[in-house]
């Protein structure tokens, strides 16, 4: 059973993490904030850190690379699954990688998204690719491209095409809104081996940056997390060998989701983490400088004997709780090979909309303070909407937890 306490062997990577934001990242937050295409070359230090803690085994797997599927049990099987492994507490590489992105993104959202080798495209070759696969890419950083012009949400409206030719893959098509595309030495193309059967036909590519079919159009300038490059991609007739997919080869027309799908029951609850280091960092700002003004919460005292600002602290202070709670369920099920679909989505829901929230209202909180470059409530506020958007936006989410709740499929439930 879920323990809500931080393990004790995770213990140092959380202060490793805390440190970071701390002492390395908020020092140079605005700096990267307003220099938006500039690398951030204190990141480099900061991902031999995190190599080190990996190689060491201290970290359990920390950042997104450490994100995976629990090797325990098969992905389908229920919590019903009787037998000593359905029995025992595993607290893996999903529950260390959400502590240490929660204390990271304290610090700033856009600069984790910039740490080498931490980027979504990771997490999803740890969570799908086999062993030889995580052998070969293991030490490389991976973006992961998955939005199209034409296509958000619905991933299953993919138009890029994947067609087999002899031990190869012909892959075309355009990608936008790549989060690291630019920088990372690899990237993660989600394609369709055949567009009728909607998402069981999608799988995932790896592609090399230096894919002469592979063509980076242009990077985007952002209303957030400035520091993280995002970039749009064109694909003609780019030539991937056949041992570069992800997963299954085959098309199953049976059962729930393909793998390529199920890269997001790992990414969720990364993204959720990253939520809820935002406005944990928010909120601990925020009664700092309303302490400084003489209001100070009371969470023994009943809210309507309070000042408005402090009853409102203590109502974002529940709503952190919840969404805190909900990413660690969905990290520690994806641990021990619980099927985590509805519980991922839920996460990501809860923590990308209360981050959102929260931002917005402690900049109006904070009045002056919280509008003006002084502080960093202004950029945070920025920085908190793609969390309620990237890797399935609220409505989604709420869309996918409808279907789990009612039994109901895509089709049948739109």
């Amino acid at each position: 059973m879920i323990d809500l306490e931080v393990p004790r062997k995770f213990v140092p990577l959380v202060k490793q993490a805390a440190g970071m934001a701390d002492e390395v990242f908020r020092p140079i937050s605005r700096k990267y904030d307003l220099a938006e295409h500039e690398y951030p070359t204190e990141l480099d230090l900061m991902s031999a850190v995190i190599d080190g803690l990996s190689d060491s085994g201290a970290s359990q797997g920390a950042g997104a690379t450490g994100s995976t599927r629990a090797a325990d049990e098969p992905a389908g099987v229920g919590s019903g699954h009787k037998g000593k492994r359905a029995a025992a507490n595993k607290n893996g590489a999903n529950l260390s990688s959400v502590l240490s992105i929660m204390q990271t993104c304290r610090g700033d959202v856009g600069l984790t998204l910039s740490i080498p080798r931490q980027g979504l495209g990771n997490a999803a070759i740890s969570a799908v690719a086999n062993d030889e696969q995580k052998r070969r890419y293991g030490t490389r950083w991976a973006a992961m491209a998955i939005t199209e012009p034409d296509v958000g949400s619905d991933s299953g409206a993919i138009r890029t095409t994947a067609t087999k030719d002899g031990d190869e893959y012909v892959l075309n098509g355009e990608k936008i809104f790549v989060t690291a595309g630019d920088r990372a030495e690899l990237v993660v193309v989600w394609a369709t081996l055949d567009r009728a059967l909607g998402k069981k036909a999608i799988k995932s590519f790896v592609v090399e940056k230096s894919n002469p079919g592979l063509r980076l159009d242009r990077l985007e300038h952002k209303l957030g997390i400035r520091a993280s490059d995002t970039a749009a991609f064109s694909l003609q007739d780019c030539r991937v060998p056949a041992r570069d997919l992800l997963g299954d080869p085959e098309i199953r027309t049976e059962g729930g989701f393909g793998g390529a799908m199920q890269t997001f029951d790992n990414t969720r609850p990364l993204v959720a983490s990253m939520a809820v280091g935002l406005t944990r960092a928010c909120l601990d700002l925020t009664s700092e400088l309303l302490e400084k003004a003489g209001v100070i919460a009371d969470p023994d005292r009943p809210l309507r004997t309070q000042q408005h600002a402090a009853a409102r602290l203590l109502q974002m202070e529940a709503d952190y709780e919840a969404a805190y709670l909900l990413t660690l369920r969905a990290a520690w099920m994806a641990d021990n090979g619980k099927p985590n679909s509805m519980q991922a989505s839920m996460a990501k829901a809860k923590a990308g909309r209360t981050c959102v929230n929260v931002a917005l209202a402690c900049v109006e909180l904070c009045g002056a303070a919280g509008y003006a470059e002084t502080e960093l409530l202004e950029k945070w506020a920025r920085d908190a909407k793609i969390l309620d958007i990237f890797e399935g936006t609220q409505q989604i989410q709420l869309l996918v937890v409808a279907r789990r709740l009612l039994g109901l499929s895509s089709s049948q439930l739109k």
